[in-house]
């Protein structure tokens, strides 16, 4: 396999493309599960980079719908060995209001009906694979280390709760989740995270929390503030993936 990319960043909401590529190309990758991926490749720091919108283009794809297989797929074809994926969620925890950036540590899944897996038919290489730690302590470490150099506050650990959307939470199911332990919600992380250490790539989450989970605060939840605290976390979000990208130079 011809190795173009090294580091692979799926964008989540708000985050659509990666202007930081230096002399970006863009592909069309053939996959073999119903459905091309669109990704950008380029350089940051001599770093070789593929950047994936998960939503698609215009951000048409809800995350019940998403292709999770069909992303992590093009990535590994490209030769990705490191994946920084962008999450937008809703913060439980005290300290996790609107405008924190999170690196969580774990997950707990509560979607269903996802094709989650590779392992179509028996096999011991890919059925069992050990999910003990989901995200890459290598590459949350890198991100907290950029964030310090950047003097910029992330939080971990955290518990990132997926949610099966594309509906937001009802108030009693924030309650049920934050009983269970959860930190954040998201509907994006699961089945990406497994299918990334099925391919044997290290895999690591950097949420952006953009709402109080649903029942939290007595206000409704609107698109409106969403779309307005990622405008503003944007920027930040830019620095410190393209800081941990050139820590892999």
């Amino acid at each position: 396999m011809k190795v173009v990319a090294k580091v692979g960043v799926i964008g989540g909401s708000g985050f659509y493309e990666f202007p930081d590529l230096y002399a970006p190309a863009e592909l069309d990758i053939e996959t073999p599960y119903q459905s091309s991926v669109k990704a950008t490749v380029g350089k940051i720091n001599g770093v070789s980079v593929a950047f994936i919108p998960r939503h698609g283009p215009g951000h048409r794809i809800p995350p019940h719908l998403i292709n999770y297989r069909a992303n992590i797929w093009a990535l590994k074809s490209l030769g990705v060995d490191f994946v920084f994926a962008l999450n937008a969620v809703g913060g439980i925890a005290a300290e996790m209001g609107p405008g924190a950036l999170v690196i969580p540590d774990q997950i707990i899944d509560y979607t269903f009906g996802r094709a989650h897996t590779y392992a179509d038919i028996l096999s011991d290489a890919l059925n069992h694979v050990d999910f003990t730690d989901p995200f890459s302590q290598k590459l949350r470490s890198i991100l907290m280390n950029a964030a310090h150099g950047l003097s910029l506050k992330v939080i971990t650990p955290a518990v990132y709760g997926c949610t099966q959307g594309p509906r937001l939470e009802t108030a009693a199911e924030v309650r049920r989740c934050r009983r269970d332990g959860c930190d954040l919600l998201g509907m994006t992380a699961m089945p990406e995270a497994v299918l990334a250490r099925e391919l044997d790539m290290q895999y690591a989450s950097l949420c952006t929390v953009v709402n109080w989970a649903a029942g939290l605060t007595g206000e409704p939840i609107t698109l409106e503030e969403i779309y307005q605290t990622l405008s503003l976390v944007r920027p930040h979000l830019c620095n410190l993936i393209v800081a941990s990208i050139k820590s892999l130079a």
